[in-house]
């Protein structure tokens, strides 16, 4: 199965590692990403006036490129992904803006509308199946207990991008349990972390963290999977002075849920970066007979 890829700037950066596990599993599950030719930044966020043509043109220049190679676009990066699918909704829903930035493009066709954008646990989940996940472990988690981080951009606003309950999603759960681990019920798992205010206000960022991450605690987890590369940061960076703040606190590692999936596959982890998080979950995969 090929689907087009746009791994967004993140991802071909900071979160280098985050990508390769992605590309690495998709393959070995017989998913064949084509990266897009020639692609820009979404972005970064969803405008919140969509009359603002501006702001819709770099997402609308993806979705063109994406469709031009076929009808789904696939990505990894869950900014990404709810800044193109709100594009592409709101063209969808808005006839004469879509013309309007046809015209401002000049491409050598017009954009349609008729892509479908979809995030990489969704394309796992409804193409790919937990089944033939569970299949292809060679290494189970061995009952490691995982506490699956949704945050707020693949469930918020549901109406527009929601593939999963927003209230309570489970296709994370799900594959921590197809993958041999145990999923952590806990009732933060898409509370915002707060990465976005980190710049106004850095101690709001930690306490929000702090409320999340020790919930996870609280519920038995031992480590945390993201499927954000703002989220996983903010959750990993902000424990480096969070037991200041708060007495006893003990940290515990934040991982991408696709390091997760590609170890369990058995896959060469040499370029997932698992040396450059903050919080080392090195000791802990190791004892889980995962490295």
């Amino acid at each position: 199965m090929k689907v087009p890829y746009f791994p967004g700037c993140t991802l071909n950066t900071t979160a280098k590692g985050f990508d390769n596990a992605v590309r690495a599993s998709a393959a070995a599950l017989g998913i064949e990403l084509i990266e897009l030719p020639e692609w820009n930044c979404c972005g970064a966020t969803f405008p919140l006036l969509i009359d603002n043509a501006m702001d819709l043109l770099a997402p609308t220049d993806i979705l063109y490129k994406a469709s031009l190679e076929g009808e789904r676009l696939a990505t990894a990066c869950t900014t990404c992904y709810n800044v193109v699918r709100r594009a592409n909704h709101a063209l969808k829903n808005d006839d004469e803006m879509l013309e309007k930035i046809n015209l401002f493009l000049e491409h050598d066709s017009d954009y349609e509308a008729r892509l479908e954008v979809l995030d990489i646990v969704q394309i796992l989940r409804d193409n790919v199946g937990w089944e033939a996940v569970r299949q292809a472990v060679r290494k189970p988690l061995a009952g490691l207990k995982v506490a699956a981080y949704y945050g707020c951009m693949v469930v918020r606003p549901p109406e527009e991008v929601a593939y999963d309950d927003p209230d309570n999603p489970t296709a994370l759960d799900d594959m921590i349990a197809a993958l041999g681990g145990q999923p952590v019920a806990w009732p933060h798992k898409t509370e915002c972390c707060g990465a976005y205010v980190a710049v106004k206000s850095l101690e709001a960022a930690q306490e929000m963290s702090y409320t999340v991450l020790n919930s996870a605690i609280r519920n038995g987890a031992e480590l945390v999977v993201a499927n954000c590369p703002l989220c996983q940061f903010n959750l990993d960076k902000q424990q480096q002075t969070m037991s200041q703040h708060h007495a006893g606190y003990q940290p515990i590692p934040v991982l991408y849920y696709a390091q997760l999936l590609g170890l369990a596959l058995g896959l060469d982890a040499s370029d997932f970066d698992l040396d450059k998080t903050y919080i080392d979950a090195r000791p802990l995969l190791e004892r889980a007979g995962l490295l």
